[in-house]
């Protein structure tokens, strides 16, 4: 899969700036943001971008700048990878989960030493939303619980709640690296109660489980979560990231009215993540 990668240069330059622009591409497909000394580079498959999307998106923006501008690059999926496993170093959460690449050396100083080989998937645990996801997750109880890992990227969530004696894994991406990406990497952590499918929220209609996962972003999970929370059943547990500290309101409240109890959420640099029980 080939990637676009968005330049933004802009100032006043500070995080809220960053976050404001992050938040914004976020709502059509960019998946990943890094930031730089002079703003923020932005990452979005190339097939899912739309250019009058974007500047109709970032257009009541550029009363917020005195100049806002960005160059476009094109990344082949090789150019990606390569990038990936250059940068990919060993993530550590709480002292509980390492996550790492196939290269380096396995550790037993660890409960869950976790390989992920990331290809073209998002979630290697160096993003917030991931570790934050982790942090969650380290905190439950997932023995015998049946999972869904929604929008798995790398598949690392699902690994991880398999590692935790959850008793089945069901991962499901809209990307076919996704899905594809999923099994290759259970298959690295030999995990083999870990099915990955390509799809959709439509594919849970008559579905249960005991404990739903989402790391997508804002949009995705304020539209689609009526049909996560409709697999659950009383007491089970509904954990979301992909959204910014100011849209952690919004979330609740959706999750709310759909008979979602609060129980707590983490945050980490502006990012969110929280979990939920079903109240009846």
């Amino acid at each position: 899969m080939e990637y676009l990668e968005f330049v933004f240069v802009f100032k006043p330059l500070d995080n809220q700036g960053r976050e404001m622009i992050a938040a914004v591409l976020s709502q059509m497909g960019f998946d990943s943001f890094s930031d730089t000394k002079e703003g923020i580079n932005a990452y979005i498959p190339s097939e899912q971008f739309d250019l009058d999307e974007m500047n109709e998106l970032l257009e009541p923006l550029k009363s917020t700048f005195e100049s806002l501008q960005y160059t476009t690059n094109t990344i082949p999926a090789q150019n990606w990878n390569a990038t990936w496993e250059k940068n990919f170093e060993p993530i550590i959460i709480d002292n509980t989960c390492r996550i790492r690449a196939p290269f380096h050396e396995p550790s037993e100083n660890y409960t869950y030493d976790i390989i992920i080989e990331p290809k073209m998937s998002f979630g290697t645990g160096h993003h917030a939303t991931t570790a934050l996801m982790v942090k969650l997750m380290l905190e439950l109880d997932f023995k015998g619980k049946n999972v869904l890992d929604m929008g798995c990227g790398t598949g690392i969530l699902g690994i991880l709640a398999s590692r935790k004696n959850a008793s089945a894994v069901l991962g499901i991406d809209v990307d076919q690296w996704s899905f594809e990406n999923t099994m290759e990497n259970a298959q690295l952590n030999k995990v083999n109660n870990l099915q990955a499918v390509k799809g959709d929220a439509l594919m849970l209609s008559g579905k249960t489980f005991d404990v739903v996962l989402a790391n997508i972003n804002r949009n995705i999970l304020l539209n689609d979560m009526e049909a996560y929370i409709n697999c659950l059943n009383k007491g089970d547990y509904l954990l979301l990231s992909g959204f910014y500290t100011y849209d952690l309101p919004l979330i609740t409240e959706k999750a709310t009215t759909h008979r979602m109890n609060y129980q707590k959420h983490l945050e980490q640099d502006n990012w969110v993540a929280v979990l939920f029980t079903k109240s009846e």
